[in-house]
């Protein structure tokens, strides 16, 4: 496909080069950034062209519910206008229904379809740890996954290259990633990574994007994320190969004091209310007493009926009890207030506060104030997360985080439908692996770095020659004739006459001295 791409990293010829081959329509698909398209004279430009799409990627950035706004990008709603004709599509992998309205409001494409997908990674394992002894579980965690290729997701570029710098020394292949480091060694870390040079890289979140790295086993947020769109997206960034992959977070109280300071600092008291509601549902994950992943789609708007069996929780699940008559009080609050208040102010009703404003909205007069205040704040916050969670009461970020009452219930609050909550469990500092392979791992190594010496031959990442689901097959099949060999999944008639014979020789060979060491 004829596609290119302008950018400043290019030298200005090659640029020119690029513009060349779009009037004269030797070009089929250009890459290009918002601040780039915008330009009053490109966008001259593109009136003398006949434009069949323009596809905006990471259309998240676009609207101010997104986890990344962008100012540059709210700007593309101008496209429309200028463009009548030519069709728009907006991508992204993390966006709620409040987001994907906003871009197509700020977009101009309010008829546009939506076409979604499932959130769900079923090879993904979730698991959150609380934060006790941050490099020590971290350590356990990194020696139970040896050789595997992973990223470590860190607040600061000062506890990036501290980590980094603290791995070295223990003996890992690592390197750090963040916005302030010169470009040149940024890519060269990249590029490293992407040819399995080095297993680890220690990153802000200026590392991801564009990283199709498919072979990376395990993202580990040393730090807690932001929000959950920034979680799922750069968790989302294990298993793109399909193999199963881990997702471990650090869950530390002190990491939240730190991120509401910066919220509070922001000077768009609109930003402050989005960010503080986002980081609220991220800390809800990772407080969650139900299967994460239930968690997770649920807040993306995918509502799944059972658990996954793949995360922390489903492995080491917290004890049940009959939280009927909790749930009924606690909707039964949410509707006596009009479906017009937060959770905090909820079970400031239920537990009978005396605040000001509570007072003067009259609702110490409500026949819900007080039946709660036998429980602590921190029950009313579990049950209140569960049930959404569970898609029982929706929690309105268009309207300060209102809680709305959800298909479902009424039947709780008619006594028709019983309810099983969860009970507070401690958190355990975990980070064994949760999965055993079905391959020779053995041979997979060899095979891994027999992949790893053609790829330097040839100039290309390891991955190009076959991913790691091919070797894993591989490794478990061990094929010893082409038709064979063709079956594995990742081969083609190409890569069979292009590598087929290296890596039967491999499997011969290692067979033979597996057959000698036995007798």
């Amino acid at each position: 496909i004829a596609a290119d791409c302008l950018t400043s990293h290019n030298a200005p010829e090659k640029n020119r080069e690029v513009l060349r081959g779009l009037h004269d329509g030797t070009l089929r698909i250009l890459y290009l950034s918002p601040e780039r398209l915008l330009a009053p004279d490109f966008i001259e430009r593109l009136h003398h062209l006949s434009l069949g799409l323009i596809a905006i990627d990471e259309a998240h950035c676009i609207s101010q519910w997104g986890h990344d706004f962008r100012p540059e990008y709210s700007q593309l709603g101008v496209l429309k206008a200028k463009f009548p004709e030519t069709p728009i599509l907006a991508l992204t992998a993390t966006a709620d229904a409040v987001t994907r309205e906003d871009i197509k409001h700020r977009l101009a494409i309010i008829d546009a379809e939506s076409h979604i997908a499932s959130f769900d990674r079923k090879n993904i394992h979730y698991t959150v740890a609380e934060k006790v002894k941050p490099y020590s579980q971290l350590r356990n965690y990194l020696d139970d996954h040896p050789r595997q290729a992973g990223i470590i997701y860190c607040m600061s570029r000062k506890r990036v290259e501290k980590i980094a710098e603290v791995l070295v020394e223990w003996g890992y292949s690592a390197a750090p990633y963040h916005a302030g480091l010169p470009a040149q060694e940024r890519l060269e870390t990249q590029q490293a990574f992407l040819r399995d040079e080095i297993d680890i890289v220690v990153a802000t979140v200026a590392f991801g994007m564009g990283i199709d790295k498919p072979n990376v086993r395990f993202v580990v947020h040393y730090d807690v994320p932001r929000s959950i769109e920034a979680y799922y997206q750069e968790t989302g960034r294990a298993g793109r190969d399909g193999m199963p992959s881990e997702a471990f977070m650090l869950y530390g109280i002190s990491d939240l004091s730190f991120m509401r300071r910066l919220i509070e600092e922001s000077e768009h008291e609109n930003k402050r209310e989005t960010d503080t509601h986002k980081l609220n549902c991220m800390v809800g994950y990772a407080e969650a007493m139900v299967c994460r992943r239930r968690v997770l789609l649920s807040y993306f708007g995918e509502v799944r009926r059972e658990d996954c069996k793949n995360c922390d929780v489903c492995g080491s699940p917290p004890q049940k009890y009959d939280g009927t008559e909790d749930a009924q009080k606690l909707l039964s609050c949410i509707y006596r207030v009009g479906q017009k208040f937060g959770v905090h102010h909820v079970i400031d009703v239920l537990r009978g506060a005396k605040n000001a404003s509570l007072l003067q909205l009259g609702h110490d007069q409500l026949s819900t104030y007080g039946i709660g205040k036998e429980q602590s704040e921190a029950h009313w916050l579990s049950v209140c997360r569960q049930l959404i969670h569970q898609g029982v009461i929706l929690q309105d970020i268009t309207a300060r985080g209102a809680l709305r009452l959800q298909e479902g219930a009424r039947a709780i609050l008619k006594g028709e439908l019983s309810l099983m909550l969860a009970s507070s469990r401690s958190q355990e500092t975990v980070g064994k692996k949760y999965y055993k392979p079905v391959y020779d791992e053995v041979l997979f190594e060899i095979l891994r770095q027999r992949r790893k010496e053609l790829a330097d031959d040839n100039g290309v990442p390891p991955f190009v020659i076959f991913n790691d689901a091919t070797l894993a097959e591989l490794a478990a099949q061990k094929p010893q004739h082409e038709m064979a060999f063709l079956g594995i999944n990742g081969v083609g008639q190409k890569k069979l006459e292009r590598y087929g014979s290296e890596f039967m020789d491999v499997i011969r060979h290692y067979q033979a001295h597996q057959a000698k060491a036995q007798n």
